[in-house]
């Protein structure tokens, strides 16, 4: 059994008054498509940006990211 990292970054950012991926990045000083990769579970977050993220949302981390058991 592996673990992985999952998000709700794109349920956030749509709670958040449908803000885009370009609008998030430019928040934490990333770009769009790093924001896409996060989303999408392609790339993990340094940890600064995952902090960065939870910042802009007013959430903990857990709230943002969580370890999954994989399939």
């Amino acid at each position: 059994m592996t673990e992985q990292l999952t998000n709700r970054i794109r349920l956030l950012r749509f709670m958040q008054g449908e803000m885009t991926q370009a609008e998030l990045g430019e928040k934490i000083g990333v770009t769009r498509q790093t924001i896409a990769a996060i989303e999408a579970g392609k790339y993990s977050p340094s940890l600064e940006a995952a902090f960065k993220i939870a910042r802009v949302f007013g959430v903990p981390l857990e709230e943002v990211f969580q370890w999954r058991q994989a399939d």
